[in-house]
């Protein structure tokens, strides 16, 4: 029985016997223990040391809000798409409880880890699919985000199996489960963001016309470009419902994430690495060079991984998912001012394949120099390992801090008697207002959801409490409520609370500026 291989666009057939005398170990190897063991310790190893006590985010809370009964729906902004609101829903209508959502979001990562790896069975042999999953998860950015109702991740398993789908439909003409996953594939990434599935689907377009003796080229093209209208769907006919259209909804998506444009951030991203969620503005310095050697290493590996791929007959596989890689990753290199580590997840799942290529390789039975490259190898794995785990644990711990103290400030607030139905607005309030079960709204800014005037209005009639850093000064409607401190928050330089509408047996009397 003979296998068919794809080779530079050309079906290749290979007797099953020539691959197993090339590489013994990769014939023996079978890929469903393998990426089921590395999805499994992927989910665990997150439940374990990432997710106890790791509270909501600012954007987590946003996107759950949507779909929580905990409170009423934060203010959704132009750039976002509602597809990980979906994702989370069946377990926030059962539940508002932040660790069965960690535990079922770390489930789903893990599955989704290992379906994304599986399409790619037949394309490449068992340990390179192992290993690159391995290589994705093990970085901190991916740990830290396994359980977060953040839609990066999520993208990243979408684009991964859908290049995987396009090179088997590509090759295979019968294999029509290929197709529909192709397309599935792209849909879900544009689900999630519609922008990334843009900058998904362009390559592969261009791969269906131009890549000599292609098969079904121009069915190709359709499910491509139908996964994308698919899953674009509900964000451009949210866009004419909410936001003036779809020219208007990306202007403003443009304007709130800093107007696009060409900027080189590369440098930002480098110094995000070292334990940043958001770098905005990125002038901070470069205090941890050590958590970017992977960073400059990456090129390198996959030029390397390209390499090897041609010398083993899988350039066909490889070359396809560099080039995907790269196109993810260039927008957010070159027209995003500012950098999140998160942003360059879906670049890392496809570039991880050329990188464990090339690693395996090095490490092949029959390499030149094997017990020396086997040896460096597993030294960097180690040292690689070590500064993950570092980063990973010292971004938790801060979310963890940030969790307690505004936990505190929520108690506080309740005590004060801003309860349902009840309005938050100032500083942190998207995440105090959940965790209280209130509104929150603002009169300036990304949100602009209601005016200064209907604010004070609002008070007359429902809690309504405005949050102060200390060394702001209140907004001029808010000036004669009653004030209230929120001391002892941790490393936080604390805040003030200026309440009203709590009604006078509600509040204590202590602490407070009675209104004049």
């Amino acid at each position: 029985m003979q296998e068919t291989r794809f080779v530079a666009g050309m079906p290749d057939r290979v007797p099953r016997e020539a691959r197993e005398r090339r590489s013994p170990a990769a014939a023996a190897a079978r890929p469903l223990p393998l990426l089921a063991a590395v999805a499994t310790a992927f989910a665990l190893a997150h439940l374990a040391v990432v997710a106890p006590g790791l509270g909501l985010g600012w954007d987590e809370t946003v996107y759950v809000s949507q779909v929580s009964p905990q409170a009423p729906a934060a203010f959704f902004s132009a750039p976002r798409a509602r597809g990980i609101t979906y994702l989370v829903a069946p377990i926030t209508s059962l539940t508002t409880s932040v660790p069965a959502l960690r535990v079922y979001m770390a489930v789903l990562a893990g599955c989704g880890l290992f379906l994304a790896l599986w399409v790619w069975r037949r394309l490449l042999p068992a340990p390179v699919l192992a290993v690159a999953g391995a290589l994705f998860a093990s970085l901190w950015v991916t740990m830290f985000y396994a359980s977060q109702a953040m839609p990066n991740l999520w993208v990243a398993y979408g684009a991964l199996a859908a290049v995987g789908c396009f090179l088997r439909a590509a090759r295979d003409p019968g294999d029509h489960r290929a197709l529909i996953g192709m397309g599935a594939g792209v849909a879900f990434a544009a689900l999630m963001r519609p922008s990334d599935a843009v900058w998904l689907a362009l390559p592969l377009i261009a791969a269906a016309l131009f890549v000599p003796r292609t098969r079904r080229r121009g069915l190709l093209v359709v499910v491509t470009a139908a996964g994308v209208a698919l899953g674009c769907a509900e964000w451009v006919v949210e866009a004419y419902l909410h936001y003036g259209g779809l020219a208007a909804r990306l202007r403003r998506a443009s304007e709130i994430q800093g107007h696009l444009g060409w900027y080189f951030a590369v440098d930002d991203h480098v110094r995000a690495l070292g334990g940043r969620a958001l770098c905005r503005p990125c002038d901070v310095p470069w205090r941890y060079p050590a958590s970017a050697l992977w960073f400059f290493a990456l090129p390198l590996l996959v030029a390397g991984g390209v390499r090897a791929a041609v010398r083993a007959r899988y350039r066909a596989p490889i070359v396809p998912a560099t080039v995907v890689g790269v196109a993810l990753a260039a927008p957010y290199l070159f027209t995003v001012g500012y950098a999140a580590p998160r942003f360059l997840l879906p670049a890392y799942a496809l570039l991880a394949l050329p990188v464990a290529q090339c690693l395996v390789r090095a490490c092949a039975p029959r390499a030149r120099w094997r017990r020396t490259t086997t040896g460096l190898v597993a030294v960097a794995v180690v040292v690689h390992l070590a500064i993950q785990y570092v980063l990973v644990d010292g971004v938790a711990n801060r979310v963890r801090r940030d969790t307690a103290d505004l936990t505190r400030i929520a108690a506080e607030l309740r005590a004060l008697g801003v309860r349902p139905p009840c309005v938050i607005s100032g500083d942190e309030a998207v995440r105090v207002a959940f965790r209280t079960g209130c509104a929150s709204r603002q009169p300036s800014g990304h949100d602009g959801s209601i005016t200064p005037q209907a604010l004070a209005a609002t008070a007359r009639h429902r809690p309504v409490a405005v949050l102060v850093s200390y060394g702001g000064r209140p907004p001029a409607y808010a000036r004669q409520w009653r004030m209230h401190p929120l001391p002892d928050l941790g490393r936080r330089t604390g805040f003030r609370a200026y309440v009203a509408g709590a009604g006078p047996l509600a509040l204590p009397t202590g602490s407070l500026a009675t209104p004049g």
